[in-house]
C-alpha cells in the first residue's frame, strides 16, 4: 500500500509540472528564435500567437500579434495550435482528476475503489494528452529544421534564419512528462489492483457474514410460519 501511495504522489508531481509546461509552451512566444545571434542586435522569437523582438542592449521588447484566427495561416501553425490546446485541456483535467483520486484528499473517503478508478482515468487522460503534445512540438521543430536546412542547402540567405526555441523544448518536456505520469498511474493501478481489492473486500465479506448469521438466527428464533399442530398446542396451553 505504501508503494502505491508513493507512485500516486510521484505521478501527481510529474502531472503538475507537465501540465504547467504544456500550458506555458502554448502561450509563450519563443517557438522559433533567430540562429544568427552574433550578427544581430536583437533577438527575434516567433510563437504560435505573436512574434516578439527584444533589443540585446536595452532589453526593450516589442511584440506583434498575428492576424485573426479566422485569417489564413500556415498549416504548421494551425495544426500545432490545435494539438497543443488539446494537450493542455487533457493534461489539465487529468491533473485535477488525479488530485481528487489521491488518498490524502477527503473526497469520497468511504469509496476507496472509486478513488482508484479516478486515478486510473487520470492516468489514461495524461497518456492521451502526451500524444498531441509531442506530435505538435516535434513536428514544429522538425519543420523549422527542414526549412532552415533547405535554405542552407540552396545557399539562400534571407537576412535571418530561425531554429526552434525554448517554448518548443518546453512542449516536448511537458509531453514526455505526461507519458511518464500516465504510465506510472496506469501501471500503479494495475499492479496494486489485487492488493487494493484484498484490502477493502474482506470488510465487506465480514459484514456480509454477520448479516447472514443474523438472518439465520432470526429464522431460527422467529419462524415465519407456524404449523397447524403448533397452533393447536398453543391453544391447549392457554386453556
Amino acid at each position: 500500500a505504501s508503494m502505491r501511495f508513493f507512485l500516486q504522489y510521484v505521478g501527481c508531481f510529474f502531472a503538475f509540472f507537465s501540465a504547467g509546461f504544456l500550458i506555458t509552451s502554448t502561450w509563450t512566444d519563443c517557438w522559433m528564435v533567430n540562429a544568427d545571434d552574433s550578427l544581430e542586435v536583437s533577438t527575434k522569437c516567433r510563437g504560435l500567437w505573436w512574434e516578439c523582438v527584444t533589443n540585446v542592449f536595452d532589453g526593450i521588447q516589442t511584440c506583434d500579434e498575428y492576424d485573426s484566427i479566422y485569417a489564413e495561416h500556415p498549416v504548421k501553425l494551425v495544426l500545432t495550435r490545435a494539438m497543443m490546446i488539446t494537450a493542455d485541456i487533457l493534461a489539465g483535467f487529468g491533473f485535477l482528476f488525479l488530485v481528487l483520486g489521491l488518498d490524502c484528499v477527503k473526497f469520497l473517503p468511504d469509496e476507496p475503489l472509486i478513488k482508484l478508478r479516478i486515478c486510473l482515468v487520470s492516468g489514461v487522460m495524461l497518456l492521451i494528452a502526451g500524444l498531441p503534445g509531442i506530435t505538435g512540438s516535434v513536428w514544429y521543430a522538425v519543420d523549422v529544421y527542414v526549412e532552415r536546412s533547405s535554405l542552407v542547402f540552396h545557399n539562400v540567405f534571407l537576412g535571418i534564419q530561425y531554429k526552434f526555441g525554448w517554448s518548443c523544448w518546453l512542449g516536448m518536456a511537458g509531453s514526455l512528462g505526461c507519458f511518464l505520469s500516465g504510465s506510472l498511474l496506469t501501471c500503479c493501478m494495475y499492479l496494486f489492483r489485487e492488493t487494493s481489492s484484498g484490502r477493502f473486500h474482506p470488510a465487506y465479506s465480514l459484514r456480509k457474514g454477520y448479516s447472514s448469521a443474523a438472518t439465520i438466527v432470526t429464522n431460527v428464533h422467529l419462524p415465519s410460519s407456524q404449523t397447524a399442530t403448533a397452533k393447536m398446542y398453543a391453544m391447549d396451553t392457554r386453556v
